[in-house]
C-alpha cells in the first residue's frame, strides 16, 4: 500500500463493516477463504482490456476467461451494434470474478479508460510501430480488440497511443481475437509479475472485491445478512 494512501485506507475501513466480513468468512471452507487471498494478491489493475463490437460471442467470453485466468480484473465490453449476453459455458464462471463494464458507444469506453489513467493500445496485425516482445509495460494501459471482420474501429486507430502487433511467420496475417488476447495478456501479465511496479490491488480494492465475491459465492446470502444485522 502506497504511504500517501494510508488515510483514504483507514477511511474505507472504518466504513466497512469488518465483523460481517469475518461472519460472511465462516461460510466459506478454508480452502476457499485461502484460494480468495491467493487470488486476490494476483489481481492487477495495471492493465485492462476493451473489446469492440465483436460478433461472436464465444470471442467475448473467452476474452473474459482469459482477464480471469491471468490476473486482468477488469474488462470493457463495447456493445454499439452488437448487444448480447455472456456465453457462461465458454467464460466457465469467470464473469463472476471478473469486472465487466458494458458501454454503449466507443467514445463513452475511451472516456472511461482514459480519464482512469490508462494509454490506449490498438492490436492489429496490420500497422505496428510496438511489437509484442518490445512492449513497455511501465504505464498502465488498456488493450483493444477490434471485431472479428472489421477489427478496430477508424475513431480507436486515431486516437490510440500506441499500436501493438503480435509477430507472425505464417501465410495467415492474423489471429482469432480471443487467440490474441490470450497471447498479449499472458505475455504482459507475466513481465509485470517480475517487475518492481506496483501493480497490485490496494487494499482498500481487494476487500472491496473479497466481499463482492463472497456474496456471489454464498447461497441465501441476503437472508445471512439479514440475520447478522438482526443480532
Amino acid at each position: 500500500m502506497k504511504p500517501d494512501s494510508n488515510v483514504r485506507f483507514y477511511y474505507f475501513y472504518a466504513m466497512v463493516d469488518i465483523g460481517l466480513l469475518n461472519y460472511l468468512e465462516t461460510f466459506l471452507t478454508e480452502n476457499r477463504k485461502l484460494r480468495f487471498e491467493e487470488v486476490l494478491s494476483k489481481r492487477t489493475k495495471h492493465f485492462t482490456v476493451a473489446v469492440e463490437d465483436v460478433y461472436q460471442l464465444h470471442n467475448t467470453s473467452a476474452v473474459i476467461r482469459s482477464c480471469d485466468v491471468f490476473g486482468i480484473q477488469e474488462i470493457h465490453v463495447v456493445e454499439e451494434r452488437n448487444v448480447k449476453k455472456i456465453d457462461r459455458e465458454i467464460a466457465m464462471g469467470a464473469q463472476k470474478w471478473v469486472d465487466i463494464h458494458r458501454h454503449h458507444r466507443i467514445q463513452d469506453c475511451l472516456k472511461a479508460v482514459k480519464s482512469s489513467g490508462y494509454k490506449v493500445i490498438a492490436t492489429t496485425p496490420h500497422e505496428g510501430n510496438v511489437e509484442l516482445d518490445d512492449f513497455d509495460i511501465n504505464e498502465k494501459a488498456c488493450f483493444f480488440f477490434g471485431n472479428e471482420a472489421e477489427g478496430l474501429s477508424d475513431l480507436i486507430l486515431k486516437e490510440a497511443d500506441e499500436y501493438l502487433r503480435i509477430p507472425m511467420v505464417g501465410f495467415t496475417e492474423s489471429l482469432n481475437i480471443s487467440v490474441s488476447a490470450a497471447i498479449i495478456l499472458q505475455y504482459v501479465t507475466s513481465k509485470l509479475r517480475k517487475s518492481d511496479l506496483d501493480w497490485q490491488l490496494t487494499e482498500n480494492e481487494k476487500i472491496e472485491k473479497k466481499l463482492d465475491w463472497i456474496k456471489k459465492t454464498i447461497k441465501s446470502y441476503d437472508k445471512i445478512v439479514e440475520n447478522y444485522r438482526s443480532r
